[in-house]
């Protein structure tokens, strides 16, 4: 299947799911879901995965084994191209439109090599000067310490890095017309080329 857009009902169809995240909702939708959802989004992926990598589309069922909220689905559709454990390429659709995002997800052993690679003055500033020149577009996210790391002093250059615990940036389109023609690939393709410098930085230096 080429990827044509996301269709108007890929949205309406996860406001039905916010507004009942049920099993019967799902049921009665499912039809939707495979033709009006999942089919898009992989077609979008796969006309991706020559310049990115091989895609993997995440299933939309909700772990709710060890969650308070018991709600049995996802309310989005996500998929993902990963570089390196934890390091690669996202997006999602839902009610709220789609969201393209990049970087680093997985705190864990890779936080020391992150911190180390700060450490080092051209390493490190050449970090701050990518994440620097994405912020007027993009947000900054991640899990990050409420204080700096033990043993990093007051002073250091680069404290607000240093607290993330996984880094990435992201940016969220609004179901706008453009989204439901074949503009949609151009954008997201267009997004994570502009996001490739910082994969690249985290690909070398948690690896």
């Amino acid at each position: 299947m080429a990827f044509s857009g996301i269709p108007d009902e890929a949205f309406m169809f996860y406001e039905g799911l916010e507004a009942d995240n049920s099993k019967s909702y799902w049921n009665a939708n499912k039809h939707v879901y495979d033709s009006m959802v999942k089919a898009p989004v992989a077609a979008l992926l796969d006309d991706l995965a020559d310049e990115f990598g091989t895609p993997h589309l995440f299933r939309p069922y909700r772990d709710v084994r060890f969650s308070k909220d018991k709600t049995p689905y996802k309310d989005h559709q996500g998929g993902y191209i990963q570089i390196l454990d934890g390091v690669g390429y996202y997006l999602h659709i839902g009610a709220d439109g789609l969201y393209v995002a990049a970087g680093w997800w997985s705190p864990g052993e890779m936080t020391n090599r992150f911190r180390t690679a700060l450490d080092d003055d051209a390493i490190g500033s050449e970090l701050e000067k990518i994440v620097d020149g994405l912020r007027s577009e993009f947000r900054i996210s991640g899990e990050r310490l409420k204080t700096r790391p033990r043993g990093a002093p007051e002073d250091h250059p680069r404290l607000d890095l240093l607290r993330h615990k996984s880094l990435y940036a992201a940016r969220q389109y609004e179901p706008e017309l453009w989204v439901h023609t074949p503009e949609a690939l151009d954008r997201v393709r267009d997004t994570w080329r502009t996001l490739t410098p910082l994969v690249d930085w985290l690909r070398v230096r948690l690896s």
